[in-house]
């Protein structure tokens, strides 16, 4: 089983988002029993608090369910449950960082380094945005979802390979 997490500021619109994207495609490859996905704040602001509305219909119109997943915080037990931790810009790159305890820095990476053509390197906050910003950010966690789940099926060196036929 991989673990993976997916960070933003408070758990209400970009980290839930790739968490859906990411979950959705897990499942249509079949992998849903090796890999398993969640999402947290660096922040606590939202615990408790589903999405934010308008990812919730930005994703809804992609075919996207993401209204199950509630806001939670990242927490210090999170750094050794997760076998990645994925930050959604700079910002939460490096206050995860801080967080992390001795040796489990190397679980931590920009969420985008799956999507090395993407126009972005980030993910862009869409809190104060319009519909635009969420397509925005739909935009660019589909390209880092496809390129994080065909890393983990075919080239994570030192992990169990995935493929949906495996029964590892």
């Amino acid at each position: 089983m991989v673990k993976v997490l997916f960070v933003c500021t408070g758990n209400i619109c970009r980290s839930p988002t790739a968490e859906g994207v990411f979950r959705h495609l897990v499942a249509e490859a079949g992998l849903a029993d090796h890999i398993e996905t969640d999402s947290a704040g660096t922040h606590g602001y939202h615990v408790g608090e589903p999405p934010d509305r308008r990812s919730v219909a930005a994703a809804a119109k992609r075919g996207f369910d993401i209204g199950d997943l509630r806001a939670r915080r990242v927490r210090p037990a999170d750094f050794e449950e997760f076998d990645l931790i994925l930050a959604m810009d700079q910002g939460h790159y490096d206050q995860l960082v801080r967080m992390a305890p001795d040796g489990a820095g190397d679980r931590i990476r920009l969420f985008m380094d799956y999507a090395p053509d993407a126009p972005r390197r980030e993910v862009p906050d869409p809190y104060y945005g319009e519909g635009t910003h969420f397509t925005e950010v739909l935009d660019l966690v589909e390209a880092a979802s496809s390129g994080l789940l065909d890393q983990l099926r075919h080239s994570r060196p030192g992990a169990v390979r995935l493929h949906a036929a495996d029964d590892s």
